[in-house]
């Protein structure tokens, strides 16, 4: 991980709380890495700072930096079992199967069969968010209105 150990950007100050250290990083990986979109992303987004959305966060909101930074932080760490719980274990191994066959079958026509299985899918998921009109009002629905997005 580069030449300073992970330590040293965590540790708990004086009354137990945790301290981070943001940090830019410029680190390099091997072509076939398989993290290496999301170290090029840590590497493109560490030119940006992100406490100037924090800080004004903070004043706005009359909130503390940190809070808010923590926030940040769990949201994103807690997206993807986020988006599970959203999705449902049924249909995300639903959308995996496509995938898993076209991987199996290791040919680009059997990959271009799993994304239009896929781009049907959602489709059909996406449906309702697109035009909610699509399922009769139900009892209760009279002064139900529908978000628009």
């Amino acid at each position: 991980m580069g030449d300073e150990p992970a330590l040293h950007d965590l540790w708990t100050d004086e009354e137990g709380h945790d301290v981070v250290r943001l940090r830019r990083w410029k680190g390099t990986w091997e072509k076939d890495d398989p993290h290496a979109n999301f170290k090029s992303d840590v590497v493109g987004y560490g030119l940006l700072d992100p406490l100037e959305t924090v800080r004004g966060m903070s004043r706005n909101l009359d909130l503390p930096v940190g809070a808010i930074a923590r926030y940040v932080l769990a949201k994103w760490a807690t997206g993807g079992s986020g988006g599970l719980l959203e999705l449902g274990p049924v249909m995300v191994h639903r959308l995996w199967a496509p995938v898993e066959e076209a991987e199996r079958v290791g040919t680009d026509e059997q990959r271009l069969l799993a994304y239009h299985q896929l781009r049907q899918m959602l489709s059909w998921l996406k449906l309702p968010l697109d035009d909610p009109s699509i399922y009769p009002p139900q009892a209760g629905d009279e002064d139900f209105d529908p978000p628009q997005g």
